[in-house]
């Protein structure tokens, strides 16, 4: 049945584009109208003939997958929904950073959020359970696009969380239909590796301005050896000896030192965060969102796979936070 009425439905709409794009002559769509829609009127209603002996059951399970997918669709719209409503503030950040009684610990934090602007309520969360948080964090959000494969060069798009000092990003990694999330370690080398790419970048911008002033791809600046401080301009401007002679001015030398300590934080270990939210339904909802949510929704979850299965995360490596969100 389901095969046939999409046979139907396509002939409708390439009638249509024949009529309103192609221009073709109305005779000529008139008879391929007729003759196809005819055959396949015939065969539908040959199919819904014997719809009581058996041709239910596609119909039912289509109609049983649709509710799934519609279930699993609107809860995770409001949970995303809700964690864009409650991401952390500037002000939050700040006030962490001065916080005598919260340690940076030496490492990467890679923490998962479905939530691409901002961070993710789970964080203050994260740190109140555990007073410490890695001396470089990530807040990274996995993302399917609709394309076949992502570039690696264009996989990660990063952000800085303000200020630079407190060394927390922002990163999004896309993947197509078709790409395959590596194994952790080649992850990790992938994501840092744009990262010292992303901080070189935005401290070339810093001292050159906007990159449509240069035709040097900011991403490939070769980095010379830190010179002694008699040689760098008091001021960190840029001056036309110090480009002719490739003498590194302040900016570029902070973005030397921010990658090394990039790089001294991996090499010290890398953590993976992945928060543990349980959706339930507030307490004045309806029956029937109660049912969804808290029923047919979980139902759903715990039996798909696993965020860390998928990201092949060592559970040495693995840190879990939970969290109840109510929606």
């Amino acid at each position: 049945i389901a095969v046939v009425s999409v046979m139907a439905i396509t002939t409708n709409l390439v009638t249509l584009i024949m009529l309103f794009i192609w221009k073709t002559n109305i005779w000529l769509v008139a008879l391929f109208y007729i003759v196809l829609l005819t055959t396949e009127v015939t065969y539908l209603s040959a199919v819904l003939y014997k719809f009581t002996k058996g041709g239910y059951l596609p119909v039912a399970l289509a109609l049983l997958l649709m509710v799934m997918m519609g279930i699993w669709h609107y809860v995770h719209k409001k949970r995303y929904m809700f964690e864009l409503k409650n991401k952390v503030s500037g002000e939050f950040v700040r006030d962490l950073v001065k916080n005598q009684d919260v340690n940076r610990i030496p490492g990467i934090g890679l923490l998962y959020s479905e939530l691409v602007q901002g961070i993710p309520p789970i964080f203050p969360h994260f740190v109140k359970k555990i007073p410490s948080i890695h001396s470089v964090l990530v807040f990274v959000s996995i993302k399917r696009i609709p394309v076949s494969k992502v570039a690696a060069e264009e996989r990660f798009i990063f952000r800085q969380v303000e200020q630079k000092h407190y060394r927390m990003f922002r990163c999004v990694a896309r993947y197509g239909y078709n790409d395959i999330v590596g194994k952790s370690e080649e992850f990790e080398q992938d994501l840092v590796q744009n990262l010292k790419e992303f901080i070189r970048y935005e401290y070339y911008v810093l001292e050159y301005g906007s990159t449509e002033d240069t035709n040097t791809n900011p991403l490939s600046v070769e980095v010379a050896s830190v010179p002694h401080s008699g040689q760098i301009a008091a001021t960190g401007t840029r001056s036309s000896s110090n480009s002719s002679s490739g003498i590194l001015t302040a900016p570029l030398e902070r973005a030397d030192k921010e990658i090394e300590f990039v790089q001294k934080a991996m090499e010290k270990g890398v953590v993976y965060l992945l928060g543990e939210t349980e959706v339930l339904a507030e307490e004045n909802s309806s029956i029937l969102k109660r049912i969804v949510v808290n029923y047919l929704y979980h139902f759903l979850r715990k039996n798909l796979r696993e965020s860390d299965k998928i990201l092949s995360i060592p559970h040495r490596k693995l840190l879990r936070v939970g969290m109840t969100y109510e929606i």
